[in-house]
């Protein structure tokens, strides 16, 4: 993984929200419950709090990844994206060479990848490929059951209001 890790404004937003509420909320009532199972008595047969206990170290782990990224996160400057090529913040209409089909997908940072709708991390293998390219250019995507091509057809950024 990358030392720096772009992100938007709003994505940056979105993780430290989200990292407010796992410390806040979410780990106090886990660790209330943790308690309450522990004043039971034994243990070894107890499953509340061995149920509490793994859910706990579950918590106690997405907020270790969250402060990981939001520790390696830089926020990008939309005006200092060239446009004319594809970048970060990009939306990318591609053509898949071999299937002749198209696909539209938009480069966000971290906190906004949405896959079911083609948002994308910049910092994925497809997104460092398609980085820099120009509207013709042919770029090959490495992928499990080989390579493929796809043509970049159309780049277009829409910045939010940050």
């Amino acid at each position: 993984m990358a030392d720096r890790m772009p992100m938007s404004r709003k994505g940056y937003e979105k993780l430290r929200g989200e990292l407010h509420h796992l410390e806040e909320v979410e780990m106090p009532a886990i660790t209330e419950k943790v308690a309450n199972a522990r004043a039971e008595g034994d243990l070894k047969e107890n499953a509340e709090y061995h149920g509490s206990r793994e859910t706990q170290g579950m918590i106690q782990a997405k907020i270790n990844l969250l402060k990981s990224k939001l520790g390696k996160a830089y926020i990008v400057d939309p005006s200092s994206i060239d446009t004319s090529k594809v970048g970060f913040f990009a939306t990318v209409t591609v053509r898949d060479v071999d299937m002749d089909e198209e696909e539209v997908y938009s480069l966000v940072g971290s906190g906004e990848e949405d896959f079911m709708n083609n948002k994308i991390l910049v910092d994925s293998p497809m997104a460092q490929q398609l980085i820099g390219k120009k509207v013709g250019d042919v770029v090959a995507i490495p992928a499990p059951k080989g390579t493929y091509e796809l043509e970049v057809l159309k780049i277009e950024y829409n910045f939010e209001k940050e």
